[in-house]
């Protein structure tokens, strides 16, 4: 116990050294070396806990070692649970013989212990190995491991997402998943009764069809300005000013859009009949209630909804319809005879770049900008090969300092500032095959 004092002692007075810390005084750089500083300690720290559960057992008066964790530490016992089960993974083991064995992921406990991942890298590694077929030899199965924590290491933890997943794809080129797996899978259900403010949280998991007609949709649907239920008439096609105006975060754009999507279809004709009654949403209120403009309907399905909302919905007399018009005989170079790209000229974009070039940057194409390389207004020209995608965010950054140009390859290489403690580089998450082509 005294070893343990002397490092609690030391720990202690380390942490608190940090925490004595002025960031005010140190200078923007710097806070952002600190920082970083501080998370790979944290890192390390956690594997070092890990190790310690690694070796945690069950003796006289313990409760179950998951339970006792939990308590001990004030975790929830799924928390504990899922410490034990990485720790399990991460460290060294031994054979019912007693000689040694390596971790069962013994390159990423390396970089673990190294304090050069986190547990969301660790997340992305072993559902990589969750979702891996058993058909897949072992030794393909110790190359991916050292592969994956090879670039764990440089990556974040959404960028090596990527890289998992199209390396699943080359190690089971044929596909783990049958028609008949991914239809058990799919599904929509919602989570529970409704809130007590009346929300309610639903879990989707999407077939690849209804994912791409759901992006699709919100690409138009989900845009600022578009079917904002606080506008006093909400419309499909708003002014800039309209579209400035909206508050709405993404998520509620495209919460909005799928209640239009929705309502454009109930009470069609079309749709035919249930039970006799029109497809649409049956609702039960009391005249006291909609003269009140108080209280709750109850819908067929045992939804509560306000009678507020009641009225607005039935106020609603038009359907939505989305229109889309390929650009045939668009020419493909314009030149300097108009600024704005053509339809053809995104099109390009989006196939060859696939989103934002900022590297680092996970913004898809639908939710880019299309940027002039070489500035139109400096006599630039609006050539494909001189024309790149970025997200708004990022636009504007290349008027605060960064800089883009086209390498020879035709990729976009991105310059941050001086001062900022990055280094210029090409955007990789939108093509995680380019880390995997060794």
């Amino acid at each position: 116990m005294s070893s343990i004092d002397a490092v609690r002692e030391a720990l202690t007075a380390a942490v608190g050294t940090l925490a004595a810390l002025d960031f005010d005084a140190l200078d923007p750089p710097e806070r952002f070396e600190a920082l970083e500083l501080i998370e790979t300690q944290q890192r390390r720290l956690t594997a070092i806990a890990h190790a310690g559960v690694a070796r945690l057992e069950q003796f006289e008066g313990c409760r179950p070692v998951p339970i006792t964790l939990a308590d001990v530490l004030r975790i929830s016992p799924r928390e504990a649970k899922r410490r034990i089960r990485d720790a399990e993974q991460l460290a060294p083991r031994r054979a019912l013989t007693g000689e040694p064995l390596p971790p069962l992921l013994p390159e990423t406990s390396t970089a673990w212990h190294e304090g050069q991942l986190d547990a969301e890298h660790l997340r992305v590694i072993q559902k990589f190995f969750r979702d891996l077929p058993d058909h897949v030899p072992p030794t393909e199965i110790e190359k991916a491991e050292t592969s994956l924590a090879e670039h764990a290491v440089n990556l974040r933890p959404d960028q090596l997402e990527k890289v998992a997943h199209r390396l699943a794809l080359h190690l089971n080129p044929d596909g783990k998943f049958s028609d008949d797996d991914r239809a058990r899978k799919r599904g929509f259900v919602w989570c529970g009764g409704q809130h007590i403010d009346g929300m309610s949280v639903g879990r989707l998991i999407a077939d690849p069809e209804l994912r791409s007609m759901l992006d699709a949709w919100f690409t138009k649907f989900a845009a600022p300005g578009i079917c904002n239920p606080a506008d006093q008439t909400p419309t499909i096609t708003p002014t800039d000013e309209v579209a400035e105006r909206d508050l709405r975060s993404h998520a509620q754009r495209q919460h909005d859009a799928l209640t239009a999507l929705v309502r454009g279809q109930l009470g069609d004709p079309k749709l035919g009949q249930h039970n006799g009654l029109p497809v649409t949403v049956i609702a039960t209120a009391t005249l006291q209630d909609i003269q009140s403009k108080t209280g709750h309907a109850v819908t067929a399905s045992g939804t509560l909804l306000p009678i507020p909302d009641v009225i607005r919905m039935a106020s609603h007399a038009y359907h939505y319809l989305a229109l889309f018009d390929g650009a045939d005989g668009q020419p493909l170079w314009l030149g300097r005879t108009k600024r704005i790209a053509s339809a053809d000229q995104r099109i390009m974009l989006y196939a060859k770049d696939r989103g934002c070039t900022r590297p680092g940057c996970d913004a898809p194409g639908y939710r880019c900008e299309v940027h002039h390389v070489d500035e139109w207004a400096h006599g630039g020209h609006t050539n494909i090969d001189k024309l790149t995608l970025a997200c708004p965010p990022d636009h504007r950054l290349l008027e605060q300092g960064w800089k883009a140009r086209k390498l020879a390859n035709g990729d976009t290489e991105w310059i941050p500032p001086p001062q900022l403690p990055l280094v210029a580089g090409t955007n990789d998450f939108h093509h995680p095959e380019r880390l995997l082509n060794d």
